[in-house]
């Protein structure tokens, strides 16, 4: 028992760890994506200085992959370990007298968003990669604006990144200040960073939700 203890706090403390690294991650992307409505040229420039930095595509991008599987495989592996825990449920349970409906759903949400993560890589990060690596075409810093522009014309994409989001705020909105927690951090600070963490898990969701909706309705034409 004290070894499966010890094995389940470890998991905890892994997924909160990469949970924490995603969530700034999520902050640093909405800052370049935030720029193709405000800033095109800005957001051209970030972007390729993104996608052609050495330290950036062959550091920082491999160890963002790495802390996406690990997240999501910790979060899948300590549920089902949680439900075998359990053994048998109760009929009498109620889940909604000792939880929220987003904690108790966070493997529901979590694998929403693996699903999309999956629609994002196929929409910008795979066709990145053989623009510059099989097709082998010549760097265009003027490039990126139009790109994302485009993904956005159809409606049924722009409503998948929605509610993509949408889940993505609820996961958030459990899963930050939940990832505090379970890194100890109990002190003055505690109410201040749950405020903010609550603010973080509808902002930043929500712009992303705007920046597609924009894109959606300003089509790039040329």
């Amino acid at each position: 028992m004290s070894a499966l203890i010890k094995s389940s706090l470890a998991r905890k403390v892994v997924m909160a760890l990469s949970g924490l690294f995603l969530v700034f991650f999520l902050g640093q992307h909405f800052v370049i994506n935030i720029t193709s409505v405000i800033a095109p040229d800005t957001f051209n420039s970030w972007s390729h200085f993104m996608g052609y930095n050495p330290l950036v595509q062959y550091l920082l991008q491999p160890i963002l992959i790495a802390g996406v599987i690990i997240h999501f495989v910790m979060g899948f592996a300590l549920e089902l370990q949680n439900r075998a825990a359990r053994g048998v449920r109760y009929v009498s349970y109620k889940g909604s007298a000792n939880s929220s409906w987003v904690s108790r759903n966070m493997l529901i949400s979590g694998a929403v968003i693996l699903a999309f993560l999956a629609l994002h890589f196929y929409d910008f990060w795979f066709p990145e990669m053989a623009y510059k690596y099989i097709e082998v075409n010549p760097e265009d810093p003027t490039r990126y604006l139009v790109e994302t522009a485009h993904k956005f014309e159809p409606m049924w994409r722009t409503l998948l990144y929605i509610i993509a989001f949408v889940l993505l705020a609820l996961h958030l909105l459990h899963g930050f200040a939940s990832s505090f927690q379970t890194m100890g951090v109990n002190n003055k600070f505690s109410s201040g960073i749950k405020t903010f963490t609550k603010i973080y898990a509808i902002v930043i969701p929500l712009g992303f939700i705007f920046i597609a909706l924009y894109h959606h309705f300003n089509p790039i034409t040329h």
